[in-house]
Formats: C-alpha cells, structure tokens, sequence
C-alpha cells in the first residue's frame, strides 16, 4: 500500500511523455528557483547612440566594445552602440554576436553584403534612437575616450562637432598628404572650414541630420549637410592611434571617390532647388559660342574671301547650337522634376527654424 500511494503522488508531481519524465512546476513556487536569472531591467530610451561600422575586423571587436562601454558607463546619459556588419567575410558577426550577448546596449546589425561605411553609418542613423549621434571607426584608431569631450563641445551650443586628427599616425603618403589636399579642398569649395573631414568621430544632434540621405561615399560631407540646415559647426582635436591589427581599408583610389562626390555636393547645396541656373547658363553660353563662331564665319565668307569648306567655324557653330539647345531642354526637365520631388511628398523648399504667435499647425492647416 505504502509504494502504491508513493507512485501516486510521484505520478502527481511528473508527466511521463514517450518516456521522458517531466517535472511540473507549481506556479505559487515557480520563482522560488534561485538558479534562474532574474527577469530582465527594460534598458531606458537612449539619448546618446554610438555608430560603429565594422568590415574584417574580428580581433578588434572586443578590446573596442570593452574601452567604448568603460567610458560610456562613466556618462550620465542613457546610451546604445550600434555595429554595423558590413558584409564581413572573417569572423566578425560572430565576435558581434558575443558583444551583443555580453551587454544589452550593444545592437547589431548585418548586411547581406559589403554596401560601403557610407551606407553602414546611414543603416546606424536609420535604427538609432539618441538624440546625439556619434560615428566612429571599428579599427580602434579613434578613441573612446574622446567621446565626453565631444559631448562637452556639443553642449557649448553646437550642433555638429568634428574630430580633428592632428596628430595622425598613419603612413604620409598615401593617406596624410592626400587627406590635407582634399580637406582643403572641399573646405574652399563647401564653404565649411575643417581640417580633417575624413574623421569618423565625430557629433551631431538629430534634429539637425534629421532626413539626410548619404550615397556614394559622402558620409564625411555630413557636417556640409547640416550647415545647409542652419546647424552650428566646429571641431575638435581628437586623439589617433595607430593600428594594431587587420589591414586598412582605404587607398588612393579615394581621391577619386571623393572628387566626384564633392561635385555632387556642390550640386545639390547651390543648384538643387533651381538647376536650370546651372543648365541654362551652360546652355546659353553654348549658344553665345555658336552665334559668335558662325558670325565669324561669315565675316571669313564675305569680307576675307574665305570658304566655309576651309575653316571649322560651320561645324563648330553647329555643335555649339545644338549643345546649348539640349542643355535648356535638360534644365527644364530638371525643374520639372524638381517640383515634382518638393510637391509629391509636401515638402517645401525651405526650413523654419522656430515660429512665433502662430496657432498650432494643425489648426493653421486643417
């Protein structure tokens, strides 16, 4: 009788499927179980979100992420670090995995493949949440350390702060000399004058980035982009180090790069709202050649007994004509799609930056 009541109550306590006993867990002492983990704290929106884009760098993840975190922890404000796999081919999403693993805060996101760090740091703004945004490189070139100054120089009243690596050490050759070139160059064209915008590190508050797209390799034109958007912009030297391990990225195929994109911001920040200042002036001018050049052939014709066969000016009048025919035409093309892109998505061509004894937008527009 004993063993019989014994397989009762164990058979009370143990659900027997194909096999496997199971043990039943009472729910008055189901969190009495003091191997279990406590239930997790929810983490508090961040107000600071660390970008970092990561190709090919597996022995630089973890020494990164423990320098970044020590020195984040020391900041009174909620933050997030989100590192961005950019198609990497060695073992870097699994050095990512353990990252994210470790610390809550840390969030990962993989491309299918390599996209370029333009679109690793745009892929990072698109799923940020802080209002400070701050990118830095993974090869541990930038500093961590530097990040409360930057966040210093912010709350003087900027809205962008730029790294500047003064004191690189990187080989002169192929990456200072070609970076000063190139600084000073977009610092004359831009308007915007900064000694290094090839630094990855640097701040921004959201509100001033807020809806810029990057393509190409622009990333280091963000600062550009909110001086168009009325931001204050400075810089601050930062500190460099050089690298310890993996191969970098860059060459000098970049001057390339970055010439071409420059032409692009040039573009957009003069001519975007009215390219047909740009087309049809070309188009003019082309027009201007062409009278010219077959008013003066026909000055050869007449006056200096010249034949037309005998000189280019025809042929070249001809060209220039139908160059600055064609150039109108494209600008207004451009126009039209420049009203088409402003007036499908209601923006308008302007920003307002505060507004005084106006009633509420949704009651000034119903």
């Amino acid at each position: 009788m004993t063993s019989t009541l014994n397989l009762f109550f164990l058979f009370k306590e143990t659900i027997v499927y194909t096999g496997i006993p199971i043990p039943l867990i009472h729910p008055h002492t189901a969190n009495q179980d003091s191997s279990l983990p406590p239930p997790p704290h929810p983490l508090p929106t961040p107000t600071l979100s660390v970008i970092i884009p990561v190709y090919n760098e597996e022995d630089n993840i973890l020494p990164l992420c423990q320098d970044l975190l020590a020195v984040l922890e020391t900041i009174a404000l909620p933050f997030e670090v989100i590192l961005v796999d950019d198609g990497s081919l060695d073992q870097s999403q699994k050095r990512l995995q353990e990252v994210a693993a470790w610390h809550p805060s840390f969030k990962i996101i993989r491309f299918r493949r390599n996209f370029g760090q333009t679109a690793a740091i745009m892929a990072g703004i698109d799923h940020s949440l802080g209002e400070i945004i701050i990118p830095m490189d993974s090869d541990r070139q930038n500093d961590p350390k530097d990040i409360p100054r930057l966040l210093d120089k912010l709350n003087q009243g900027y809205d962008v702060v730029s790294g500047w690596r003064k004191e690189r050490k990187d080989n002169s050759l192929i990456r200072t000399m070609p970076s000063r070139i190139a600084n000073r160059l977009i610092s004359k064209i831009s308007g915007v004058v900064l000694h290094d915008y090839g630094c990855t590190i640097k701040a921004y508050r959201r509100s001033v980035i807020h809806g810029v797209k990057l393509y190409g390799e622009m990333h280091r034109f963000i600062p550009i982009y909110a001086h168009w958007m009325g931001a204050s912009v400075t810089e601050l030297e930062v500190s460099h180090h050089a690298r310890e391990f993996g191969l970098s990225k860059y060459g000098l195929n970049r001057i390339v790069k970055v010439t071409l994109d420059l032409i692009v911001v040039k573009f957009l920040g003069k001519y975007f709202v009215k390219p047909i200042y740009l087309f049809g002036g070309f188009g003019l001018f082309a027009l201007l050649i062409s009278f010219l050049s077959g008013g003066y052939a026909v000055y050869l014709k007449f006056f200096e007994d010249t034949s037309l066969i005998k000189t280019p000016l025809p042929l070249a009048s001809v060209m220039a004509f139908m160059i600055g025919i064609m150039a109108i035409l494209l600008g207004l093309v451009a126009e039209m799609l420049v009203r088409t892109y402003f007036e499908s998505q209601g923006r308008s061509a302007y920003l307002v930056q505060s507004t005084t004894n106006f009633p509420p937008a949704d009651d000034a527009n119903p």
